[in-house]
């Protein structure tokens, strides 16, 4: 798996991540996307990736902003997380939303055999190490502005966005109901 996250250190640590899950050859690849807050995370999206990523590199990008975090591959929208941590932190203690701790960006290639690919069904075929990820034109800014007219998805995000979810999402906490059969998160809701 390749691992490309936004954390801070500790027991309840904060982070945004990006992870890229083995496959079998010939297989879509898979991108799972999870934001952690106060040490609590199991906030999960997995999409297929309409692109075979190991031909070209890609742009993935992380805007966190103090409302919301956006999830973008090439310029387009997959993932939205928005802070409802007002709205619900007097009916939810568990849900938090990562904006008080400073992160750093990390990347690792890390074995996740046991649950990243196809359920740790396939594992690691280790005869074709070394294993190699490769990053360029790495940018990371940051600011203080106010972000409220910039954060928003104009009409063209949002169709991107459906479009992607519509098309592309194999996985969604919201909707797992297995996962959490007392009721879903309160954010999902």
């Amino acid at each position: 798996m390749v691992l490309l996250q936004l954390s801070s250190q500790g027991p309840k640590h904060d982070e945004i991540d990006y992870e890229f899950l083995g496959n079998l050859s010939g297989d879509p690849y898979i991108m799972h996307t999870n934001v952690f807050a106060q040490g609590l995370g199991n906030r999960e999206q997995q999409f297929y990736l309409w692109f075979d990523p190991t031909l070209d590199f890609h742009t993935y990008s992380v805007l966190w902003t103090p409302n919301q975090i956006t999830f973008s591959v090439d310029g387009i929208p997959v993932r939205v997380f928005k802070n409802r941590e007002t709205e619900l932190g007097k009916v939810d203690s568990d849900y938090h939303y990562p904006k008080s701790q400073a992160m750093r960006v990390y990347s690792s290639l890390w074995n996740a055999d046991d649950w990243a690919t196809r359920g740790g069904l396939v594992k690691t075929d280790w005869t074709k190490a070394p294993f190699v990820a490769s990053f360029s034109n790495f940018n990371a800014a940051t600011s203080s502005s106010n972000f409220a007219g910039e954060e928003a998805l104009d009409s063209n995000e949002e169709q991107k966005l459906q479009w992607v979810r519509k098309n592309y999402m194999i996985y969604d906490y919201c909707a797992d109901t297995k996962r959490f059969p007392q009721g879903l998160p309160a954010e999902c809701k």
